[in-house]
């Protein structure tokens, strides 16, 4: 039931209002106070009173952010006034889509065990449901200042942007940032800026859960209107958030797109300067050497993990992990919060700018081709059992982290099971392009070979 990302999937099909009733019930077995928002979704509404509703009726007072950035909703759930947060919010995922993702206490998502305890319950119907005069409360959340969820977040990034500021001996005067806010929840991102004394301008900053102006994800191809913009004007950088504003990408002052593993490795060696020598970067399996190889000039490294910002934000709270990031747009900064934020990225990656610029800093990051693939498959399970064995037996440097990750003299491959799909995926990167061509044969080559050993 529960993916990497909570639950998600089609309004009415996968998601239901039944569906958000029985987490409500099960979240509300383990937790006397929740705080719950969603994203600008319309089918937000039925779901969010649907999840209060089970967390009602089994004694938890609820508090109630309403529409709010996923990081300003996971945040509050750390004040410690509550056991768990919950948002209703598909994140980046198409309009049709909705789903919940739930948070501990420290303000970090719920990982792959929480989401089977919270299933089994649901299973087994394994409620505690409140007598008829011990229902649980209803009430807007404030913290104990009385201050608001996202008022809150945008004070907490205010006070870390004029740290980062101070740090580089820099401010946001004259510093002009273009903010795509994608119809979605991310407009403490342009408040933020403004407070820091940045000029700002926005767009598509209509909230909107269709996502009329561009598809919520923000991939090169659906910022083309801010690259444009940005190319066009004056501005020095360009920022682009999803449809609940976890995630966040940007774009140079020349109006270029900073791919994700690019954007990681400017965020890692920052990261890893400021810090001392031997700091290391959470960043999962599929993650470009480019990061690696950047993070070494400075004395750094990276440690992989699973697919999934669950499983960076856990990576974070080992010793010396300096930063977590997600070459998909999750970045997250462990001194501050264990879940990623959108809007706290923005505001560091302008402060960075403000230093030097994007473009330049992207000037010492290499750039190496990437080959990917895929092959439909009746049983991903076996299949993959299958390519760990054959792996196992021929290569030295082998990870199964999340599928099976090869470490060659050359570069890497990566074969990886789709968590949706009756798919088998395939990852090959070299600093060489001939030389990741053949990375990619070699794992086409085992993946083919389990197949027809099924």
């Amino acid at each position: 039931m529960f993916g990497t990302s909570g639950v998600r999937g089609p309004v009415g099909e996968t998601v239901t209002a039944e569906l958000a009733l029985s987490i409500g019930r099960a979240l509300g077995a383990e937790t006397d106070a929740v705080v719950v928002g969603r994203d600008v979704r319309d089918s937000g509404r039925a779901l969010l009173d649907a999840l209060a509703a089970g967390l009602i009726e089994s004694g938890v007072d609820v508090r109630e952010v309403g529409v709010a950035s996923t990081p300003a909703i996971a945040r509050a759930a750390a004040t410690g006034d509550a056991d768990a947060g919950a948002v209703v919010t598909a994140s980046h995922n198409p309009p049709a889509d909705n789903g919940i993702k739930l948070w501990t206490a420290s303000g970090m998502a719920f990982g792959p065990e929480d989401g089977d305890r919270i299933t089994e319950r649901i299973e087994r119907e394994a409620y505690d449901l409140a007598a008829w005069n011990a229902h649980g409360r209803r009430r807007e959340y404030a913290d104990a200042a009385g201050t608001t969820a996202a008022a809150a977040h945008r004070n907490a990034i205010v006070e870390s942007g004029d740290r980062t500021l101070q740090s580089l001996g820099v401010t946001l005067e004259g510093t002009t940032v273009v903010v795509d806010l994608g119809n979605g929840t991310g407009r403490v991102t342009a408040d933020a800026l403004v407070d820091l004394g940045a000029d700002v301008e926005t767009l598509n900053g209509q909230r909107d859960g269709r996502f009329p102006a561009r598809p919520s994800e923000p991939t090169a191809e659906n910022c083309r209107s801010l690259a444009a913009h940005v190319a066009a004007t004056d501005a020095d950088l360009g920022i682009a958030h999803d449809g609940d504003a976890d995630r966040m990408m940007a774009v140079t002052g020349d109006g270029e797109f900073v791919g994700g593993d690019a954007l990681l490795a400017v965020f890692a060696r920052e990261a890893v300067e400021a810090g001392r020598d031997g700091d290391r970067v959470a960043a999962p399996v599929n993650t470009s050497l480019a990061v690696d190889d950047a993070l070494e000039t400075v004395g750094g490294e990276v440690v992989r993990t699973p697919v999934g910002d669950v499983s960076v934000a856990r990576r974070t709270r080992e010793d010396r992990v300096v930063l977590g990031g997600e070459p998909s747009g999750a970045w997250i900064f462990p001194e501050e919060t264990p879940c990623p934020d959108g809007p706290l990225a923005a505001v560091r990656l302008a402060a960075l700018s403000a230093a030097k610029p994007l473009s330049d800093r992207l000037d010492a990051i290499p750039t190496y081709p990437i080959r990917r693939g895929h092959l439909e498959v009746a049983d991903r399970t076996a299949t993959m059992d299958a390519v760990r064995d054959r792996v196992r037996g021929e290569y030295a440097d082998v990870e199964t982290l999340d599928g099976v990750r090869v470490e060659t003299d050359d570069g890497w491959f990566l074969i990886r099971a789709s968590g949706t799909q009756p798919l088998v995926r395939l990852t090959a990167e070299a600093r060489d392009p001939e030389a990741s061509e053949v990375l990619l044969a070699e794992a086409r080559g085992i993946l083919e070979d389990a197949i027809a050993s099924r």
